[in-house]
C-alpha cells in the first residue's frame, strides 16, 4: 500500500495519510457495522438529540440519511482536496439547526462543545469495533496513532482545537466527564437502539416486497450491533441493557467477521469512495 502524502486540502488541513489505520479499517465492512453505535452515542447527548430528533429525516428516509452520513465519512478519510469541501458542507448544513432540547435549554448545532462531542464519539467506536471485529485489538502505539488521525479528521471538519483533547492520555478523562455528565436516554437514542423500532422499506424493489418480514430481523440485529459495539460506560448512561448471553453472541460473530471479511473480493469488502482511493494509492495516483 502506498505512504505517499497526503494532499493538502485548500485551508492546510490535511486527510489522513493513506497507508494510516484509518486509511485501511474507515471504508472496510466491518467499521461501517460500528457506525450506528457511535451515532447512537452522538444523539444520547441532550442537544444532539434534539437537534436530530427536530431536524432530521432519519424517521421518514433512515435508508438515504444512512447512505448520506457513510458518503460524509468516507470522504473525510479517503476524498483527499474534498475532505476540506465536506467539512464546509456540513458546517452549512448544520448552521441553521437550532431549538429548545427536552430540558427547555437553548441548543445550536454548531456549539463548539456539542459539534466536538458527535467528533469524538467516533474514536471510542473504532476501538471496540476493532477489539470484536477485528483480527486483533490494536496495540496502544496502534490507538495512539488512530487518534491522530481521527484529530485530523477533526481539524478538516471544523472542530476547534480546544475542544478536542490533543493526546489519547487527555482523550479519556474528557471522554469519561462527557459520558457521566451529559450523556441520557434521549428519545432518538432509545429508537435508535430500539429492537422493533419503525423503520420503513427501501427503496430498492427487491428488498420493499418482503420488507414486513425482513424489517424485525433488521432492527433486532441492528439493534444488537448498537448496543454491543458501545463502550459499556456509554451504554449504561443511555440506559440499555446488555446481558452475558449478548456478549457470548457477540464475540462469536465476531469470530466469524474475522474469518469471512478478510476473504471477501475487495470490491465488496470496501465502500466505493474508499476502493476507489485505495486502487489510486496503489497505482501512485493522488
Amino acid at each position: 500500500m502506498s505512504t505517499q502524502s497526503p494532499r493538502h486540502t485548500a485551508e492546510g488541513h490535511d486527510p489522513p495519510p493513506a497507508g494510516g489505520i484509518l486509511w485501511a479499517v474507515a471504508g472496510e465492512l466491518r467499521s461501517v457495522l460500528a457506525l450506528p453505535a457511535a451515532m447512537t452515542m452522538q444523539v444520547a447527548h441532550p442537544a444532539v438529540g434534539a437537534g436530530v430528533d427536530q431536524h432530521s429525516v432519519f424517521r421518514t428516509d433512515p435508508w438515504g440519511r444512512g447512505e448520506r452520513s457513510l458518503r460524509s465519512v468516507q470522504l473525510w478519510v479517503y476524498g483527499g482536496a474534498e475532505a476540506e469541501a465536506e467539512g464546509h458542507r456540513l458546517r452549512r448544513l448544520h448552521a441553521a439547526i437550532q431549538g429548545v432540547d427536552a430540558h427547555g435549554r437553548f441548543y445550536r448545532a454548531l456549539d463548539p462543545p456539542v459539534y466536538a462531542w458527535v467528533h469524538a464519539t467516533g474514536y471510542p467506536v473504532y476501538l471496540r469495533a476493532q477489539r470484536y471485529l477485528g483480527t486483533r485489538p490494536f496495540t496502544a502505539a496502534e490507538e495512539r496513532q488512530l487518534y491522530g488521525e481521527w484529530l485530523r479528521i477533526g481539524r478538516v471538519l471544523g472542530v476547534e482545537e480546544r475542544e478536542m483533547p490533543e493526546s489519547v492520555e487527555e482523550f479519556w478523562p474528557y471522554y469519561r466527564a462527557m459520558v457521566r455528565e451529559r450523556l441520557e436516554p434521549t428519545v432518538v437514542a432509545r429508537e435508535l437502539a430500539a429492537p422493533d423500532a419503525a423503520v420503513p422499506a427501501p427503496d430498492a424493489l427487491p428488498l420493499r416486497l418482503p420488507w414486513p418480514l425482513l424489517r424485525p430481523l433488521f432492527t433486532r440485529f441492528r439493534a444488537f450491533l448498537t448496543v454491543g459495539l458501545m463502550p459499556p460506560d456509554a451504554r449504561e448512561a443511555i440506559g440499555l441493557e446488555w446481558t452475558r448471553g449478548q456478549e457470548r453472541r457477540l464475540r462469536w460473530f465476531g469470530r466469524g467477521a474475522r474469518v469471512v471479511v478478510p476473504l471477501l473480493p475487495e470490491r465488496l469488502r470496501y465502500l466505493p469512495i474508499a476502493r476507489e482511493a485505495r486502487r489510486r494509492a496503489r497505482a501512485g495516483r493522488p
